[in-house]
């Protein structure tokens, strides 16, 4: 072994004891005493390290990549690269931010040891209980969807036990009834044996007269063909019949019971307080309806015959004329971003594609008031009867009729025959209604039954609940505009009152609608102006 492995390193200021610790940017070998002395100097810039961590990495300087014999000993800070002295003399770094290039190498170990201590402490274990949280989660969704198919399985067994139940009860009544005809037939049966005994004796009776030549036996001798001439009626089988109507599979399926839509939604949090982070003046005299397209643009309609698309400071990208040259009711958007709008004086709700207007429905008796697009690229319209005495929500698949919600269960009307009535569909697949002259919010499942009606906060009278706008996010929150107190309301999916959006400066809102970030745009009927509000929080 070399003898030098042997020697004790000393310290460079007292050259007596042995060295502990090492100033990486004077590169001085310093023992326990002289760390401080070293540390007075305040003059110079100091970074003291216990020896064994200069050990593990001495630094060494970088070839400059321009001058080859030269090691680069400062550091550019705007160019972000090591430099030497000829680079430096070149002028080609002049009024750059210099510095000692290991000096810069110590900070970046500094601001990385950080980095490091932060994904080790902090980032590395959430993203260890994410993954764990995602292991649970599909430990659970399996141990949930088994439960599912036990309920499917379930299910069936007690339609099995019902049908097998009824099916039995049928078969019995079939066999009772095949035993009345059975008795029934035996005893008329046994009516014509006895008529036919007696016909028998009769004609034995008549053949011993023919025989013989008593007087007296021929003279008691009385018919009785005419007697028997009458037949016993015919007893005549009328079998019954077991009827079996059509199987009605839609029915069944509903009977039965659904898989409720999956939700895979990352959960956002509603902001304690909602915040207007813009307002889009849109030059119109009144705005009457709003719908947003992506992002940055927004179709628009007021009280003229001009459809208008903004971007969010307000200019016009391009605009639509209706084309009975009335206003447009309201307006709506297709899953493919094609705007549709009602006509109340031509009773139509019309597509307009690559800017030209085609009518997809046409109504007889009826005034359509608002429309939107569904998840399954249906048309939901509102409509109230030209004589005004009824309304009601019709589905349309292209230009056919599929389905109208109009009534409950007890045959009473869902919505009052006057008032607006804005539509959306929720996430769930139910239909949510605004309806203004019902001073409620009328919620049907997707088979038209209903699920509830809100009439406002309890702490609020009725009188100041008058629904004008609604809309659904991505959470299946149902929004709705309030115009006598200036309030938007936002409910869950079954209709419970989460809390109120106000204090945006809002002035008559009238209708909602969202962005595909869940922001929530309000249209003000009197200024004209969209406000754009955030409340749902960014952060899953």
């Amino acid at each position: 072994m070399d003898p030098r492995a042997q020697d004790v390193l000393l310290c460079d200021l007292c050259e007596a004891d042995p060295l502990q610790s090492y100033c990486e940017l004077c590169h001085i070998n310093l023992c326990t005493h002289c760390v401080s002395k070293h540390l007075s100097d305040s003059s110079k810039k100091h970074n003291v390290v216990p020896y064994y961590l200069h050990r593990k990495f001495s630094p060494k300087h970088p070839k400059c990549l321009k001058h080859a014999d030269k090691d680069c000993e400062i550091y550019c800070d705007k160019c972000g690269i090591p430099v030497c002295t000829t680079c430096i003399a070149s002028g080609k770094h002049k009024g750059h931010n210099l510095s000692d290039v290991l000096e810069n190498l110590s900070f970046k170990k500094q601001r990385l040891q950080k980095d490091l201590e932060e994904l080790e402490t902090k980032i590395c274990p959430r993203y260890e209980a994410m993954s764990s949280d995602v292991q649970t989660e599909k430990a659970e969704i399996e141990t949930n969807y088994g439960k599912l198919t036990n309920v499917a399985d379930r299910q069936g067994e007690i339609w099995h036990c019902e049908i097998t139940t009824i099916v039995n009860k049928r078969k019995s009544d079939i066999e009772e009834s095949k035993n009345k005809h059975l008795v029934a037939l035996e005893k008329h049966a046994d009516e014509i044996a006895h008529r036919m005994t007696e016909i028998k004796q009769v004609i034995l009776e008549m053949k011993k007269i023919l025989d013989t030549n008593d007087i007296s036996l021929a003279s008691t001798y009385k018919s009785r063909n005419d007697e028997f001439k009458k037949m016993t009626p015919k007893f005549k089988v009328t079998l019954p019949s077991l009827s079996t109507p059509t199987i009605n599979t839609e029915q069944l399926n509903e009977m039965f019971g659904s898989l409720s839509p999956l939700s895979d939604i990352t959960a956002k949090p509603l902001l304690d307080v909602p915040r207007l982070t813009a307002t889009i003046d849109t030059g119109n005299d009144l705005l009457l309806s709003i719908r947003c397209l992506g992002e940055e643009q927004i179709w628009t309609c007021g009280k003229n015959k001009i459809m208008k698309l903004l971007n969010l400071q307000g200019k016009l990208l391009t605009s639509i004329q209706t084309e009975s040259g009335r206003r447009a009711q309201n307006i709506a958007l297709t899953r493919n971003g094609d705007l549709l709008y009602t006509d109340t004086k031509s009773n139509t709700v019309n597509l307009v594609k690559n800017k030209q207007i085609l009518t997809v429905i046409t109504l007889q008796g009826w005034t359509p008031l608002d429309v939107c697009s569904t998840s399954a690229d249906d048309l939901l319209v509102t409509m109230i009867s030209g004589d005004e005495k009824q309304s009601k929500v019709v589905r349309y698949s292209g230009s056919t009729e599929t389905q109208t919600i109009q009534f409950d269960d007890q045959g009473r009307p869902l919505y009052l025959s006057h008032g607006i009535k804005h539509i959306s569909e929720n996430r769930n697949l139910d239909v949510c209604v605004a309806d203004n002259g019902g001073k409620a919010v009328v919620v049907v499942n997707q088979s038209g039954k209903l699920r509830f009606r809100y009439t406002g906060h309890p702490s609020d009278t009725k009188e100041s609940f008058r629904p004008v706008g609604i809309t659904t996010d991505s959470q299946s929150h149902i929004l709705t505009s309030s115009w006598d107190n200036n309030y938007i309301h936002i409910l869950d999916q079954d209709g419970r009152f989460l809390r109120y959006i106000q204090n945006c400066n809002l002035d008559h809102p009238l209708r909602l609608c969202l962005d595909i970030r869940d922001n929530l745009f309000v249209a003000e009927l009197k200024t004209a102006k969209v406000k754009k509000i955030q409340y749902l929080s960014a952060q899953c």
